[in-house]
Order: structure tokens, then sequence, then C-alpha cells
């Protein structure tokens, strides 16, 4: 397999394609880019299987077991996409000392990222998302149920000072810093309230993509919230027109004191809302027929962090993260996007 950088490409000297050519050299800064995830680390658990009949015992499929995997879930999956974007993601959070937590481990190790900061809580259980999925034989698998094992990671003072200890130590060594919130409580305010002056100090991007506390976290760089989760943040619906459109971005940017808030679509796109800027709306690239959403809200951040490291603006930023959300939702399942793909998308259109 051939990689092209931007030299590569030879475009023209348009202003289109100045801003391609730029978007190109941003994604060639990408390699070795040290970036730190914070978060809940989730093991993703899916069984695989064939259904053909009903069970006599109640009105239920019967599941004929074929095989089964286990992938990283929660903020496991923005160490997927910084890794495969060419970067050096640093996992900062807290894994149990139980089957699933030693899995988390493993994977990580096998991606050959650092567990340095990966900590573990004999008290802890470590979440865990069992997804099944059945078809016949031949045919794509659909999934037909999720089983949910959760925790939260138990409020110690040794665990939070292990953890403000590893931030303080990371900020020596990180171009940007994500937080991945599933509501697991690995992110704790009021470490982030210590730690977020001396990132901001340093210069170094902060980046917010949280679940349920969008407001608990104020003040970073850029978040990253979809419609459902500004619309519980703020417990408004979500406007249609323009002008409408403008308010919220106001409100969202007053709400969550950032630089910057993205707000992702999904089939609509992406709006960028910056402090006393014009929203930049982003129709969704490639077709709006979406294959699958999960975990294209890690992929959007994963970029969008790693732009901003690099020296991008958030328009760019913008840009690279609509460019990897609209082929991320074109692959079945938790999905990455590489440099090379992102090259092509950039290229080909029009």
């Amino acid at each position: 397999m051939i990689f092209l950088g931007v030299s590569d490409y030879n475009l023209g000297n348009s202003s289109v394609n100045k801003e391609k050519n730029r978007l190109l050299a941003q994604i060639d800064s990408f390699a070795g880019k040290k970036v730190a995830v914070w978060g809940d680390f989730i093991l993703d658990e899916y069984l695989f299987g064939t259904t053909r009949r009903i069970s006599r015992e109640a009105p239920v499929l019967i599941l004929s077991y074929r095989s089964h995997e286990f992938l990283l879930g929660g903020a496991g999956n923005s160490l997927l996409n910084l890794k495969a974007l060419g970067a050096d993601p640093i996992p900062v959070g807290v894994v149990g000392q139980d089957t699933a937590g030693r899995k988390i481990i493993s994977l990580v190790r096998k991606q050959k990222i650092s567990q340095e900061f990966l900590l573990t809580e004999k008290s802890f259980n470590t979440p865990m998302k069992t997804r099944i999925l059945a078809g016949e034989e031949n045919t794509r698998k659909q999934q037909i149920l999720r089983i949910d094992k959760e925790a939260n990671v138990p409020e110690t003072a040794a665990l939070n000072k292990l953890l403000l200890t590893s931030l303080k130590t990371i900020k020596k060594q990180a171009d940007a810093l994500i937080i991945s919130d599933y509501n697991y409580s690995s992110v704790k305010e009021d470490i982030y309230t210590q730690i977020l002056p001396e990132f901001n100090e340093r210069g170094i991007p902060v980046s917010l993509d949280s679940r349920f506390r969008l407001l608990s976290f104020k003040g970073t760089t850029v978040s990253t919230p979809n419609e459902p989760e500004v619309e519980a943040a703020l417990q408004t619906e979500l406007p249609e027109n323009d002008n409408q459109i403008k308010e919220l971005g106001k409100m969202l940017l007053k709400a969550t004191a950032s630089k910057a808030v993205l707000l992702t679509r999904g089939s609509k796109g992406m709006v960028l809302f910056q402090k006393g800027k014009t929203p930049l709306s982003l129709p969704v690239f490639g077709s709006t027929h979406i294959v699958d959403v999960t975990g294209a809200g890690d992929t959007v951040i994963s970029v969008f962090t790693l732009a901003l490291a690099v020296g991008a603006s958030f328009q760019d930023a913008a840009r690279l993260a609509n460019y990897a959300g609209g082929i991320v939702v074109m692959k079945k399942g938790t999905a990455t996007v590489s440099p090379q793909e992102l090259r092509e998308a950039i290229v080909s259109e029009p």
C-alpha cells in the first residue's frame, strides 16, 4: 500500500486547493503527536450467532453461538482512533482488578499503547457492554440485545491523588488532552478544576465529550456534543432555522465557557460555534444514508483535537472532523479512520 502526503497530490493554487493543501499538510503532521485521553474505559464484548427457531420455553429466539470478540469501548475508542491516525495516545483512567479490567489492559498493550497511567482499583468493577448479534449463516448480523454491567469509579483520597499526579505528569509531555466522559466517574470534577489552569498555562488544547455532564466541565478549549446531549443540558428543543441556531450557539458558548463548540447533528452535518464569529455549518460529508453511528463521536473528537494539536484553526479542525465523521458512519460497528482515507476524502471532494 502506498501512502501519499500533501506533496504527492500536486493540487493547484486556487483558493479551494490552497485550503485542501493546508488540510493535507495538517494530516501529515498528525504522526507522533501525544494526545492524552482521560475518561471511562469500557470493555465491549460482541457475541455472534445464528437464529433459526423460537424457544418452546418462551416466545424468544434461540441463538446458536458461533464466536465472540472483545474491543476497547468508551474512552478506549478514542485511543484506537488516535492510534489509527498515527498519533501516540496516552490513556488516563481507572479499571478494576477483574477479568474485564485485565482484558482492557491487554487490548491496550496489544495496540502498543502505554498503560502507565491506566490505574487499577480493587473495589471497582470495570464497566462492560455485551452486544448480542444474530442472523442467518450468510447474512449480516444484527444486534438483538445489549447487556450493560455498570459501576462508578469510587471516590477515595488515594485514587484521586493518583489521578491528579498522573495528569500533572502528562501535562509536561502531551500535545493535547481529550476528556471522554461516559458518566462512570473516572473524570472527577474537582480534579478537572485543578488541572485545567495548568494545561491552559502550557497552551495545551483540552477537548470535552461528555455523555451526561456537558456543563460540569466548563472552560475547555472545545466541546463536541451531539443534539440530544445539548437538549438535555440546556433543557430545550433544538431550533431548525439559521437565526435560532445562532442564538443556540451563543447559549452553548456561554453555558460551557468553551472557546468553541462543535455541535454534531447526524445526517445534518455539524455546526461550529465560536465567540464573535458567524457559525460555520458543514453539511455531512458523503452520503446521508448512514450505516452506523456507533463510536462516531469518538472519531470526531479525536480528529478535531489532533488537528488543534498540530496548530490548525477551529475551522480547519472542524472540516477535518467532518470528513472523518462522514467516513466512519459508513462503516459497520465501532470503526476508525486512517490518514489515507482523510486525504482521499479531501482530494476527491468537488
